[in-house]
């Protein structure tokens, strides 16, 4: 079944109001609450993240310096995006920053007959003195859909740091209902050049060649508190040590393409569950909300927070009979935490709730459990809302993790090309 991710219910803005601390680029945030449309987008967005993981893993199975800032939103929690400038003058894109892709796309305005199109920012290359024309067409598949197009090049500013002479897709076809009603207008890949369509050079890439940034480091924040304003921030030529505490520890890149890394034992409830014991690869991927992996081991996370298995017969029961009713409270902005008590199949004690569940996993030492009785339909509803869920790589390149927002929310992540490692630590 497809899975929810757990939904909020603000969204933070971009202000005009640009300070420099430190030699750091930081963008001030505002927030604004959704609607139901965007409620769907982002529920809608989270699962073709996945799928399109999963596509792209199979087409691929063979084979002046200065820190900048550039600070994110937080959608839902199912994606985290930023601004940037594509052109001189700039014009401006809300992007996804994706580390589990590699080319920067936006829509572009000879984009005649996709609604989509029409609702959010529109590159025009004739309102840019720097642009270059290409014309090479250029398709990006996203799971159930694919954008299409064709390559231009111009400059792309980041923050403050202006990215000479970078090859881009001009989106003239972005079908489906996702990007229809999204938030954000394209997508920025941080990914490596191995999975990049068409061969084009990375953003990140060029960062690194025109001297732009300090070291080869980029590093993600997600805030996690969403009653503050800010949505998380990412710093590309090094981190910011306001936003971890100690020290991170680091994992060498086995796999040039994602940002590929061996992973050790899955412990749920402070016991090993050996499913890793021959080895698992694990992908940090800020353009995924959830986390996903093997159905073996997903099924005893779920378990531990309260919810059955991926393939019970209570699940395919509570899809069948309440899934319309799941999703319509959902969009009538009812909290996620209680939408299992609210259609009758679970009974909370008004202090515990799956949300806990879940932290109880993902955050070390939490004692905390759901609240929900012991009943096979309350727990298979529960798993309707959860942040966990299903993915069968098979070998070679699985089994596979893939640890999306949900984990990185948890853990400060350091993406160090330099040495070819990624680094966690606890967020701060």
């Amino acid at each position: 079944m497809e899975l929810l991710p757990l939904l909020l219910c603000s969204v933070v803005l971009f202000s005009s109001v640009v300070s420099c601390e430190e030699k750091l680029v930081r963008i001030g945030l505002k927030k604004l609450r959704f609607d139901q449309n965007n409620r769907v987008a982002a529920r809608l967005e989270a699962g073709h993240a996945r799928e399109g993981l999963r596509a792209a893993l199979n087409r691929n199975k063979g084979d002046p310096r200065d820190t900048d800032i550039v600070a994110l939103k937080n959608y839902l929690d199912a994606q985290y995006y930023g601004e940037i400038g594509v052109g001189t003058p700039p014009q401006k894109f809300t992007v996804i920053f994706d580390t589990g892709s590699s080319n920067l796309w936006v829509p572009s305005a000879k984009c005649y007959f996709s609604v989509s199109c029409f609702l959010h920012a529109k590159y025009k290359s004739s309102q840019s003195s720097t642009y270059q024309k290409n014309g090479k067409s250029a398709e990006i598949q996203y799971g159930t859909g694919a954008i299409a197009g064709f390559f231009s090049v111009d400059h792309v500013k980041v923050g403050k740091l202006v990215v000479k002479d970078q090859d881009f897709i001009e989106a003239t076809r972005e079908p489906g209902v996702t990007f229809l009603m999204a938030k954000f207008d394209g997508i920025l890949g941080l990914g490596f050049r191995e999975i990049s369509v068409g061969d084009a050079v990375p953003v990140w890439d060029n960062m690194m060649k025109q001297g732009l940034i300090k070291e080869p480091v980029f590093s993600f924040w997600l805030n996690r508190h969403v009653d503050e304003e800010e949505g998380g921030e990412i710093v590309f030529g090094g981190v910011d040590p306001n936003h971890f505490k100690g020290k991170h520890t680091y994992v060498p890149v086995t796999q040039k393409g994602y940002w590929q890394f061996d992973m050790g034992d899955v412990i749920i409830g402070g016991k090993p569950t050996g499913y890793c014991g021959r080895g698992c690869s694990a992908i940090a991927d800020s353009g995924t909300s959830l986390l996903a992996g093997p159905t073996t081991v997903v099924a005893m996370i779920n378990k531990a927070i309260g919810a059955s298995g991926v393939v019970s017969q209570q699940c395919k029961t509570v899809v069948s009979q309440y899934g319309q009713t799941i999703l319509d409270l959902l969009m009538a902005e009812a909290g996620p935490k209680k939408i299992c008590s609210q259609i009758g199949l679970c009974t909370f004690d008004g202090t515990k709730s799956v949300s806990m569940g879940i932290e109880s996993v993902v955050n070390e030492g939490d004692e905390r459990s759901s609240g929900a009785v012991n009943d096979a339909m309350c727990s298979a509803c529960e798993m309707a809302v959860v942040g966990f869920t299903a993915l069968d790589i098979p070998p070679p390149r699985g089994p596979l993790w893939i640890l999306g927002d949900v984990f990185m929310g948890r853990y400060h992540t350091v993406f160090d090309y330099g040495n070819m490692q990624v680094g966690f630590a606890e967020a701060a």
